[in-house]
C-alpha cells in the first residue's frame, strides 16, 4: 500500500494540512479548499498560496486531493440551484489547480424532481462546462452514492455510462466502502465481490479511471441506502473487508483517505490509521 491519508483539518489555513496529516502518520491528504457548507467560495491569497507550496515543498507527501461543497446537485432540474452548483464547483476545482491536488471529489447529486436521465444529461453537461472554465491538469473525480433521497450514481454500470458520456480524460472515480456497502455493491468485500466489480469497472469505465479510495466503515446496514461513517473495524463492514481490499493488487495500489469519525469523535486519527497499517 503506497498511499494511506485522510481528510485533515485546515483551520488556520490550508497550509496546515500537512502537519496535520503527518500527526497521524498520513503520507497523503483531502481537504476542503473553501468552505462545504457555503455557496460563496473564498479563493486563497497570494501569501496563502505560498505558503502551502512551502509546506508541500518541505512535507514531499503524496497525493493530495480536494472534497467539494456538499451543496453542490448537478442533477437538479431547478435552473437556480444547478447554475449556483456549477459555479461553486467550478470555483473549487479552480482551487485544486491553484493547490497542485490530484483532483476536487464530489456528490454528483440526486434526480429529486426529475428522472434519472434527464438529472444524468445535466450532470454530464454540468461536468464539461465546469472543466472548460478551470484549464488545467486537476480531476473532477465523481464520488459513488449510497442512496436514498433520489440520489444518482448508486452504480458502477451509473458512474461509467456518466463517464462515457462525458468522454473527457480529466474525469475520475472515487469509491467510497461505505457508500457501497450501503448501496449494496459490496455485502463482505470478498475476493470473489471484489474481483466482481473490478470486471465491472473495467468494463464500463476502464480501472485506470478510478483514482481514490475513502476508506470507511459503517454505521448503516448493508444495502441500507443510508451514508453514515464508522471507524475501522466498528461497523458493519468489519475489519476482514478491509483485510480483504488491502490484500487486492488494484485496491492496495491507489490511494486510501479515511473520513471516519475518529476515536475521539475529532476526525481521522492515529489509531484509524494504525489500524489500516496493520492489515
Amino acid at each position: 500500500m503506497n498511499w494511506l491519508g485522510a481528510h485533515v483539518s485546515t483551520a488556520g489555513g490550508v497550509q496546515n494540512a500537512f502537519a496535520n496529516a503527518e500527526n497521524i502518520g498520513a503520507n497523503c491528504f483531502q481537504i476542503f479548499g473553501a468552505s462545504p457548507r457555503q455557496w460563496k467560495v473564498k479563493m486563497p491569497d497570494d501569501e496563502t498560496l505560498k505558503a502551502f507550496h512551502k509546506e508541500k515543498e518541505r512535507a514531499q507527501l503524496g497525493p493530495i486531493f480536494l472534497h467539494a461543497s456538499y451543496l453542490v446537485n448537478l442533477g437538479t432540474p431547478d435552473d437556480e440551484l444547478y447554475e449556483k452548483s456549477v459555479a461553486n464547483l467550478t470555483d473549487h476545482l479552480r482551487i485544486a489547480e491553484l493547490l497542485g491536488a490530484e483532483g476536487l471529489v464530489y456528490h454528483v447529486g440526486s434526480y429529486k424532481n426529475s428522472t434519472p436521465e434527464e438529472s444524468n444529461k445535466r450532470v454530464v453537461e454540468g461536468m464539461l462546462k465546469t472543466l472548460k472554465d478551470t484549464p488545467g491538469n486537476a480531476h473532477l473525480i465523481m464520488e459513488n452514492s449510497a442512496g436514498g433521497g433520489s440520489k444518482l450514481g448508486l452504480t458502477i454500470e451509473e458512474i461509467g455510462a456518466l463517464y462515457k458520456s462525458a468522454a473527457s480524460d480529466r474525469i475520475k472515480v472515487c469509491i467510497d466502502t461505505a457508500h457501497a456497502f450501503g448501496a449494496g455493491l459490496f455485502e463482505t468485500y470478498s475476493p470473489e465481490e471484489l474481483d466482481a466489480f473490478k470486471k465491472t469497472a473495467e468494463s464500463h469505465l476502464g480501472l485506470k479511471n478510478i483514482s481514490v479510495l475513502h476508506v470507511n466503515d459503517s454505521m448503516a446496514p448493508y444495502n441500507s441506502k443510508k451514508d453514515r461513517h464508522d471507524n475501522i473495524g466498528e461497523g458493519e463492514i468489519g475489519i476482514q473487508a478491509f483485510k480483504n481490499l488491502a490484500q487486492d493488487k488494484f485496491f492496495s495500489n491507489i490511494p486510501w483517505l479515511l473520513e471516519v469519525p475518529g476515536f475521539e469523535k475529532t476526525g481521522p486519527d492515529k489509531k484509524n490509521m494504525n489500524i489500516v497499517k496493520s492489515l
